[in-house]
């Protein structure tokens, strides 16, 4: 079972403070997360704080012979969140490695993960995958990685979330030794900073209601709608305001939509607008989103023209 844990140094006395959240078990896995981790071996590093340790004593990790390149987040496209539904989106990347590194040992921890803020050192927020990653070897010294990004928005996200992030990888070898313990000169660690950005935006919907149905020809339709999207602070769905939208329209039997004019989202979010009935078909509302928010098309309305 993945751990969510939050690892703070005080006057260089390590306290770990884990919080379980929904997670699959990882076999031959840890009970610690990749954040923590990281945050464990940095505090011995030097690298996070410490005051009790210094790069001279006997406590800290040697350095791992590992690389990360190539990492790509959910393929290349922004991560996209609702209010409350759990989404699992994939993470790929190469490891390069020396050849005395065994990246498949059971006690061998490697993961990517994003965060918001300037470094790693000090993260407005972080989000990793509930498992652990699997890698395939593609020589002796370089391996094919894949891995996930878990999003619990509503325990994890707030509005400002919307915007870009930028991937962490870090490696460790643990070799036996106890993870907790003082003395980590038998442990390797390595870290990867700014591998990769990504970006993270709030579901957008978009609804169509065109009226009257039928309608007779020459005369005015109403098409009327809403522009929403989640709001992470309250876990709801409200209005956006002020934002560009077109009204579209698909004759009977055609694939295509064309635009029939643009208009603004009112102050709560609402779309009215007319045109006039010339033939059967689907009308639309279709929005080309925004950096915090994706782009989203209404299902089309039919209205049958006599």
């Amino acid at each position: 079972m993945r751990i969510r844990a939050t690892v703070v140094a005080v006057s260089g006395v390590l306290a770990l403070s884990a919080l379980a959240v929904p997670a699959a078990q990882a076999a031959g896995g840890s009970s610690y997360s990749p954040s923590g981790l990281a945050k464990l071996a940095q505090a011995h590093q030097g690298t996070a704080g410490r005051s009790a340790y210094t790069a001279s004593t006997a406590a800290d990790p040697y350095a791992l012979d590992l690389s990360f390149s190539d990492v790509k987040v959910n393929k290349g496209k922004p991560i996209v969140a609702g209010t409350t539904t759990h989404g699992t989106f994939p993470v790929t990347y190469t490891v390069t490695h020396g050849a005395d590194v065994d990246i498949h040992a059971d006690d061998f921890l490697m993961d990517v993960e994003i965060y918001r803020g300037t470094t790693i050192d000090n993260p407005t927020n972080e989000l990793f995958g509930v498992d652990w990653p699997s890698c395939t070897d593609t020589s002796t010294t370089t391996a094919s990685c894949k891995g996930t990004i878990d999003v619990y928005a509503d325990e994890e996200l707030s509005n400002s979330d919307a915007t870009t992030w930028k991937a962490f990888g870090f490696a460790l070898a643990l070799n036996g030794q106890d993870p907790t313990g003082d003395d980590w000169s038998k442990i390797g660690y390595a870290e990867q900073d700014k591998l990769a950005t990504t970006r993270l935006q709030r579901l957008s919907k978009l609804t169509v209601n065109a009226a009257p149905e039928p309608v007779k020809k020459g005369k005015t339709v109403t098409v009327t709608g809403k522009l929403s999207r989640a709001n992470w602070d309250d876990g709801k769905y409200h209005g956006y305001a002020g934002q560009s939208v077109r009204l579209q329209f698909r004759k009977k039997n055609s694939s295509t939509y064309t635009n029939v004019k643009g208009i603004k989202s009112s102050s709560t979010g609402t779309l009215k607008t007319t045109t006039k009935a010339t033939v059967d078909g689907y009308y639309r509302f279709s929005f080309v989103g925004t950096s915090t928010t994706p782009a989203v098309n209404a299902a089309g309305d039919y209205v049958d023209v006599k």
